[in-house]
């Protein structure tokens, strides 16, 4: 008998712009991001200064290319969003294709740098090309959102272990033995009347303890 083990998907956040040069396709592009499974959870056209563009491509300084990625990056608006899947950071590189966008359409026909971008720095969009670089990116450009941290996959796992599987094991074994006609309706009841860590409220006249 064969032994199959259940695939588990974490969510990750990554950063994608639409650069100058390929905003008046932000719409065909926006359509590809979500047909490709990604979730935009967050959205905004701005303009960034020099500085800003600077700042946000810091990693860059110093490189020969610096000052006209600064000066193109600022010369007109741009669409940042944070999209969201599973493995969000790779999967977003793997659409964009190769930076530059002339190999791109040698190497990478499909691609979304071959289709909507025209040289080595005007290639259309960017992704962020780490996980950290993304908390980073989107941090940069959504200034004013609440970004909880990134957590690991132990993390993650030890929290479903302690909080969740427990209780969620005992539903779904009163689940099998009620039989209800409609289980998902039957087992949400039963998670909000058997959560143990809602608020618990007291009855009663509040008793102040003496000194």
């Amino acid at each position: 008998m064969e032994q199959t083990s259940n695939r588990r998907i974490y969510i990750e956040r990554t950063l994608a712009l639409i650069k100058p040069g390929a905003i008046y396709k932000a719409e065909e592009i926006e359509d590809v991001i979500l047909k490709s499974g990604f979730i935009i959870l967050q959205k905004r056209k701005l303009q960034l200064s020099p500085e800003q563009c600077s700042d946000f491509y810091s990693d860059q300084y110093g490189k020969l290319f610096f000052p006209s990625l600064t000066a193109f990056m600022s010369s007109g608006p741009i669409i940042a969003m944070t999209l969201a899947r599973d493995n969000a950071v790779a999967h977003w590189k793997s659409i964009l294709g190769p930076v530059n966008s002339i190999k791109a359409r040698e190497t990478h026909p499909e691609c979304l740098r071959a289709k909507y971008g025209t040289s080595d720095l005007k290639n259309a969009l960017h992704g962020s090309e780490s996980f950290h670089a993304a908390e980073r990116e989107i941090k940069f450009m959504f200034p004013n959102s609440l970004i909880e941290p990134f957590p690991s996959r132990e993390a993650t796992e030890e929290y479903l272990s302690r909080y969740v599987n427990p209780t969620l094991l005992r539903g779904l074994t009163e689940l099998c033995k009620h039989k209800p006609h409609n289980p998902c309706i039957w087992l949400a009841d039963w998670l909000i009347k058997n959560n143990p860590y809602k608020p618990q409220i007291c009855d009663g006249n509040i008793v102040e303890e003496a000194e």
